[in-house]
């Protein structure tokens, strides 16, 4: 039999294996949270134990390195530790190797010191156009990652293919993944784009909140290469061949048209939502997922209040520019560390509280959304959780993972899809892009070349 068809039966033989690789002893069903049918709740939650969950987009790793954090331990705040995962029924995470774009310049100044907590902006470089530090950064995050499943061996373990996956949490394991958030960690280097890829990283984001050497980002008012440029067709080339799936969360509309035209492996949408329901650029609109969809690709929600829903988008976003002008002023009034600047910005704290999130149902809406546009095969979960300030109520960390199953069965889908919600769906993509490089095993890997990597594409 050709080397290609047996890999593509194995992929088959390992997805109707799916029963037997979730966790064998899930935890005792709790009581059915207010307003649910205790039935419908105990059918939910023994299906979201017994199926495969997995989340593509999961910041914790920022945590770890940052704070020393212990996913060990249960913690009192967070979204996501190993004892929370296992409650919440969450088999498989893919953890950001995140890569904030002032990672550009000079080391020095970037690594002095860590900021006051993970939500706060690390310093910018002395001298712009200094050395790149942004594969360092990545480098510390994957290292971060490696020592937590070197810390608990006996519930986590690192993975880096589909089969790995299904084998550790058959275990009885958390399996752990690496994608990159942020093309710039490549520094534009397609060597260290095959570095990472070695290390462990299965997809990347092309772009973060600003564009890089080789992509646009959706954030920046203005292009910079009107999409992809010569580079970035490399770059996503490469990735084909390598096996790391393409990640198109972050971008502007023309790269993510611009990585369709040139992929030759389905993509992902590792945490975005659908921007039909909020208008927000990191969002979706319904054409680009049935885009994606007919490459084959999948969208994982993201679960941030301000994608999921507009009005609370709106809301927090005005009472942060005006909080922000007004701490200002008090700060630049009163010493630092002074009583009077202590009891100026709690006074800020009493005029601008927190906007209440929305409620879980308006993540179910994202979810159901994209399976009416774009197919059930084409929708799953990418949280970010520990990486943004506001999840829906109702989903306030991993424990309460089954409530989504919960919701889905109530909306009337079998359990058959369900499943392929909370993980198969991503997992067919992995397996795809998986058999994508098996195919092109042997072609020599890109190399950069000076003369065009700067160049943008024909338009």
């Amino acid at each position: 039999m050709h080397a290609a068809a047996c890999c593509r039966l194995l992929g088959a033989g390992m997805l109707l294996h799916t029963l037997a690789t979730a966790q064998a002893s899930p935890p005792p069903c709790p009581e059915a949270p207010a307003g649910y049918d205790a039935t419908l709740w105990q059918r939910a939650f023994r299906l979201h134990h017994a199926a495969l969950v997995v989340d593509t987009h999961i910041d914790t790793t920022t945590r770890v390195l940052d704070t020393g954090f212990d996913m060990g331990q249960r913690a009192a705040d967070g979204h996501v530790d190993l004892p929370r995962a296992a409650q919440g029924g969450l088999d498989a995470v893919f953890y950001s190797i995140y890569v904030d774009t002032r990672f550009y310049g000079d080391e020095a100044a970037l690594f002095a010191a860590a900021p006051p907590s993970i939500q706060d902006d690390w310093p910018r470089p002395a001298e712009p156009g200094a050395a790149n530090g942004s594969a360092r950064r990545a480098l510390m995050m994957i290292d971060g990652l490696v020592r937590t499943a070197e810390r608990h061996p006996d519930r986590m373990a690192l993975c880096t293919s589909v089969a790995e996956l299904r084998a550790a949490v058959r275990g009885g394991k958390h399996a752990a993944l690496m994608g990159i958030e942020g093309g710039h960690a490549i520094e534009g280097d397609l060597g260290l784009l095959r570095m990472f890829q070695r290390l462990g990283v299965r997809y990347m984001t092309l772009t973060h909140t600003q564009h890089n050497e080789f992509a646009d980002s959706c954030a920046p008012a203005e292009p910079r290469w009107r999409g992809l440029n010569r580079l970035g067709v490399e770059v996503v080339a490469e990735m084909n061949r390598l096996g790391v799936m393409v990640d198109v969360s972050h971008v502007s509309d023309a790269t993510f048209a611009d990585v369709l035209a040139h992929t030759t492996a389905p993509v992902i949408c590792s945490h975005s939502s659908m921007r039909a329901l909020c208008p927000h650029p990191r969002n979706l609109t319904d054409d680009m997922l049935r885009q994606l969809a007919a490459n084959g690709g999948c969208v994982m929600i993201n679960y941030n209040c301000g994608f999921l829903d507009e009005a609370y988008a709106t809301e927090s976003s005005a009472r942060q520019a005006t909080r922000r002008i007004q701490e200002k002023a008090a700060r630049d009034k009163f010493a630092a560390g002074s009583d009077e600047l202590r009891t100026a910005l709690a006074h800020l704290d009493e005029r601008f509280p927190t906007v209440a999130p929305p409620p879980l149902q308006r993540l179910v809406a994202h979810v159901l959304h994209a399976i009416e546009v774009g197919g059930i095969d084409h929708v799953g979960l990418g949280s970010d959780f520990d990486g943004v300030p506001c999840v829906p109520a109702g989903m306030e960390d991993a424990t309460q993972l089954p409530r989504l199953t919960y919701e889905l069965l109530a909306a009337g889908l079998d359990e058959r899809d369900v499943r392929k919600v909370l993980g198969e769906n991503l997992l067919r993509v992995f397996e795809a892009v998986e058999r994508r490089a098996y195919e092109l095993r042997g072609t020599p890997p890109r190399q950069n070349d000076a003369r065009t990597d700067r160049q943008p594409l024909p338009r």
